[in-house]
């Protein structure tokens, strides 16, 4: 495990300023966290890799200590300009070549970096991965009590309600931090207060709810059965996926295969919606396995 200080940039990049955290050498890989979460998510991770990979974790725009260009309700948040974002900070950068690995909100991003850079990915790899294969399967009864929250978000009122007090906010972010955690409900315990300092910045709760703003269409005709067909992404990508995940159901892995052409999937046995915090040591040891596979 590396002990070494992470580093901490502000990077213009699309025209925002995002921050970024950096740890270690090696190869890049360019984590991108999920919601509620920012950087810090990835910290189990990044020290358990330092010493043989580049490790650069931004804050998403509207996360975190990066910019929030959109203080209002935005449908301006999607995965397509998330992806111009981190394309934008690998120019700035100057890396030519990174392995993406995302989470949630970053996995959708994978999926856009994929099919429209693939030239400058080495790989893609995923946890508990959203895609359209999942469907109709989204808003099934038996899923509405998961799911709920994805409307609450996009309620012009709700960063503010969330808001309006710190135990408030803890109890909404921690409910989602325990309750998806399905293999170690305690897994976030020791950063929850950082967690709740980061949400309750500025513009941070809208910052993230905008994903969700700007993801409704496209959920709504997945729920309809109408989401558009799409090629599939010929980057290698790797897949775990926790059996206990209460958000994203392990069944749902049927029809990877229809998204990610050059597919390496295993379960996740015992694990829930965040691996990487919930079993760090299983996390980074997948994540190290598939990209020393893979050429630079």
């Amino acid at each position: 495990m590396d002990t070494s200080a992470i580093r901490h940039d502000t990077i213009t990049a699309n025209g925002i300023a995002l921050h970024v955290a950096r740890l270690g050498r090696g190869r890049p890989l360019v984590l991108l966290h999920g919601w509620p979460e920012f950087w810090l998510t990835w910290e189990p991770v990044m020290r358990r890799l330092a010493d043989r990979f580049e490790l650069i974790a931004p804050d998403l725009r509207g996360f975190g200590d990066s910019e929030k260009p959109d203080l209002q309700p935005s449908d301006k948040a999607g995965a397509d300009v998330h992806a111009a974002d981190i394309v934008a900070l690998l120019d700035a950068l100057g890396i030519a070549r990174a392995g993406i690995v995302g989470h949630d909100v970053g996995a959708s991003v994978v999926q856009v970096l994929g099919r429209t850079v693939p030239e400058r990915l080495t790989g893609l790899f995923t946890f508990d991965c959203p895609y359209p294969g999942i469907g109709p399967r989204l808003a099934v009864p038996e899923m509405l009590a998961e799911i709920w929250y994805q409307s609450y978000h996009v309620k012009p009122f709700a960063a503010a309600q969330v808001g309006a007090s710190r135990e408030g906010c803890r109890l909404y972010i921690g409910h989602f931090l325990r309750h998806w955690a399905g293999g170690n409900p305690a897994a976030f315990d020791d950063v929850l207060e950082s967690f709740v300092d980061n949400f309750l910045a500025p513009g941070n709760l809208q910052g993230g709810f905008n994903w969700y703003v700007s993801a409704q269409a496209g959920r709504l005709a997945m729920i309809r059965g109408e989401a558009p067909s799409l090629p599939p992404i010929a980057v290698p990508t790797g897949i775990r996926w926790g059996d206990s995940d209460p958000l994203f159901p392990l069944a749902w892995t049927d029809r990877l295969g229809e998204t990610f052409a050059d597919l390496d999937f295993a379960p996740f046995p015992g694990l829930g919606h965040f691996p990487h915090r919930e079993d760090p040591d299983r996390a980074a040891a997948a994540i190290a396995r598939f990209f020393e596979r893979l050429p630079d």
